[in-house]
């Protein structure tokens, strides 16, 4: 669930993002509000499944370099993720008030980290679930 909300939060940014610049400003506020939501929704849904499991956590079980890639990409993730929610809610002010000059300026650094943070959550899934290694023995 956690990764499909993700994914359709990188869709609803990418869809937002061309309808932005092809001048569809009503089509584009949907769009990003629909984000915003899902990311929200994602966020509440997260949360609750970590304090439910006693916020037990998954580890990846691949060695060496994709081993190190893995915590790159969990460390950029983890650390960009935690700006999201406060550039959206500004995103979304500065737009509601019709600053629109400042709205561009500030999304024009936003929605990368977004869609960097919506589409590595998807990764992270990935890596962690159907494609994480089994457990090597110890001394293998």
């Amino acid at each position: 669930m956690n990764a499909s909300l993700n994914a359709l939060a990188a869709l609803l940014l990418v869809t937002g993002r061309v309808w932005i610049h092809q001048g569809r400003r009503q089509a584009h506020k949907r769009a990003m509000l629909s984000a915003f939501g899902v990311s929200c929704l994602f966020l509440v849904l997260y949360v609750v499944e970590k304090v439910s499991r006693g916020f037990e956590s998954m580890h990846y079980h691949g060695e060496g370099a994709v081993h190190t890639l893995y915590l790159c990409i969990l460390a950029s993730h983890s650390l960009l993720a935690m700006t999201v929610p406060v550039l959206a809610v500004v995103l979304i002010r500065l737009a509601w008030t019709d600053r629109f000059a400042r709205h561009r300026a500030l999304a024009r650094v936003a929605w990368p980290i977004w869609l960097y943070v919506s589409v590595t959550g998807v990764v992270i899934y990935l890596m962690l679930y159907p494609f994480n290694p089994p457990v090597s023995p110890v001394g293998a």
